[in-house]
């Protein structure tokens, strides 16, 4: 870069570093102002801070490569977790039903769900213990992508870069806490629209794709293979059944079996809820209201990242067509970003980069920090910590996980090989119990305990093992296990205490079987809640549908398919249409249904 664009991004990390430090006294103030800012958060900031932490620079990467290999196919692909699938199911009803709680970390909700007994603190300290762990793999996700991204810019090495951005990261999300995490991700979310505002035009005016073109393809010895391809098969909008890849890429082509088990685990994963920073901004909501309008913002914030990255595929083909193709799809951000962006702007390109994956390490670190404070430090090492102890212990806990993800980060290969791991094995571990929790009213604290670690136990060893299988069996064995030790430790224990499960029922509202919980309220409240049940089913696959469609609509008017994007604006309408009479009209600022 020139000396300008050292500028810019210097001026950029010493100025988020000072809004950290400026709002140091607000974090300070106590617990729940550092992990949740005191629930007084404004809606849209919440949702403009997940849209910034989910734009991170890793996934960026990823996720051009793929769009610049497989076209729209890479989108599908997406759906294992790019597309970040499960905020439709927030938006309708999961967020509501996170903030109802009222508590502060998902390990504290299971207290709220199964007691305060043996149970209870069973299935809290291991799910804080597996968001931990999960947490210590993310930031290893994010350390080799962004090393491999700022290093190729800065000139450094890649490792190095990725220890300054994450430690700096640290840095200001220790000092400022959750009020740190939220405004600063609101101003670095501010930038990354400005550059996916900029790289968009700049790709609409240069780039117009030929019927026939060339991509790159990753073999299996670490060498890559040039791949012709065409413009109506990049570009198609109907995924096929199978596909003929060679290489890394190969797993993909049983690709309808593959691309259902992808939606099969987001939809899972929507209706089991998440833990980490997505639920820390629901507990953070303040009514019901404002935990969907959140996740509307965040949704049609998030979409612009698919045109985004769509841009930048384009920019690679245009660059292969005009000089040499890009060999590896993981270094197609960087060369075009150093080809065909000029002196400042580039500066400035890059800061948006480094935002985005700064915000990304912030909701991390500091969601994950309150596990340890919340869940084992003040629930059982030491209940009457003062709030200055606990804060400290935030900060130190900080710490501690970024060093832990730094290490591991140190034996992982490259980004999809982490993000596999993370997002196909070890999660797809976690889905089962995290699923029966909410719809099953026998499911208990020991299910939740023994089904968690049988899932991250399979997940490890089918990593590890040595053996290769299909995505889909990546899925399947940590599920099948994790299903198994639900059962069993249900099964062979005594139901959960009535009275906890009532208090959880009322408050909480799901649908589900919940028959013999459900029958103890009045027949009027029962009525309520059916009425809410039902069209919270009916509009979630509305929901659903609404989402992909919209984030297809922007790869299109990249891609310039009008006939693609009229079809999709007709039906993005119509969907439109069945989301405001099944949910927006029927938000409601209520707390209770009494």
């Amino acid at each position: 870069m020139h000396p300008v664009d050292y500028l810019v991004v210097v001026l950029y990390l010493l100025a988020i570093v000072a809004l950290g430090f400026f709002l140091q006294r607000k974090a300070a103030r106590g617990i729940e102002s550092y992990f949740l800012g005191n629930r007084q958060l404004p809606w849209w900031a919440l949702g403009a801070s997940g849209m910034a932490s989910n734009t991170d620079i890793a996934g960026t990467m990823l996720i051009t490569a793929l769009i610049y290999a497989l076209g729209t196919k890479g989108f599908f692909i997406g759906i294992r977790g790019d597309i970040v699938l499960v905020m439709a199911f927030f938006m309708i009803f999961m967020g509501k039903w996170t903030r109802r709680a009222q508590v502060m970390t998902l390990a504290e909700w299971m207290r709220f769900r199964f007691g305060s007994g043996r149970e209870g603190n069973l299935a809290r300290v291991i799910s804080a213990i597996a968001n931990l762990v999960l947490s210590i793999g993310i930031i290893s996700y994010f350390a080799i992508g962004g090393g491999k991204f700022f290093g190729a810019f800065l000139g450094i090495n890649e490792r190095f870069a990725a220890i300054f951005m994450i430690v700096l990261a640290m840095v200001y999300t220790a000092v400022s806490g959750f009020y740190g995490v939220i405004w600063t991700d609101v101003f670095q979310g501010v930038l990354v629209f400005f550059a996916i505002i900029y790289v968009c035009v700049l790709t609409l005016q240069i780039v117009t794709l030929p019927e026939n073109f060339s991509v790159s393809l990753p073999l299996e010895d670490g060498s890559f293979q040039e791949f012709p391809t065409t413009l109506a098969d990049w570009s198609n909008i109907f995924p096929p059944m199978e596909l003929d890849l060679p290489g890394q890429y190969g797993i993909y082509n049983l690709f309808g079996i593959t691309i259902f088990f992808y939606l099969l685990k987001a939809s899972l994963g929507g209706l089991s809820g998440a833990g980490g920073y997505i639920s820390q901004r629901y507990f953070a909501a303040k009514s019901d209201r404002e935990a969907g309008l959140l996740s509307l913002f965040w949704i049609i914030l998030l979409s612009f990242r698919w045109p985004l990255v769509t841009a930048f595929a384009m920019l690679g083909i245009h660059y292969g067509m005009t000089k040499e193709v890009i060999a590896d799809p993981e270094l197609v951000l960087p060369t075009v970003i150093e080809e065909y962006v000029p002196m400042g702007i580039k500066g400035l390109l890059v800061a948006c980069f480094i935002a985005a994956a700064m915000s990304t390490f912030d909701s991390i670190i500091n969601s994950s920090a309150a596990y340890w404070v919340r869940d084992i430090y003040q629930a059982y090492l030491n209940p009457s910590a003062s709030s200055q102890q606990l804060i400290r212990q935030s900060r130190a806990a900080s710490i501690v996980v970024v060093m832990l993800g730094l290490l591991f980060s140190i034996s992982v290969g490259n980004i999809n090989e982490i993000w596999s791991l993370l997002v196909i094995g070890f999660t797809s571990g976690l889905l089962i119990p995290l699923l029966l929790r909410w719809y099953w009213w026998r499911f208990n604290g020991y299910g939740f305990a023994i089904g968690t670690l049988a899932g991250m136990m399979a997940a490890i060893i089918t990593k590890f093992s040595g053996i290769s299988v299909p995505q889909y069996a990546n899925f399947m064995i940590p599920s099948g296990c994790s299903f198994l030790g639900c059962m069993l430790g249900t099964f062979l224990t005594a139901p959960t205490d009535r009275n906890v499960l009532e208090n959880f029922y009322q408050i909480t509202r799901p649908f589900g079987f919940w028959e013999p919980i459900r029958k103890q309220n009045p027949e009027k409240i029962q009525a309520k809640i059916k009425a809410e049940n039902r069209r919270d089913i009916i509009a979630t696959p509305i929901a659903v549908s609404w989402q992909l469609v919209l984030f297809l609509m922007g790869m299109m008017l990249l891609m310039k398919r009008w006939d693609y994007l009229s079809f999709l604006l007709v039906l993005f309408i119509w969907l439109s249409i069945g989301l405001y009479f099944t949910w927006f009209k029927h938000l409601s600022k209520k707390v209770s249904m009494k």
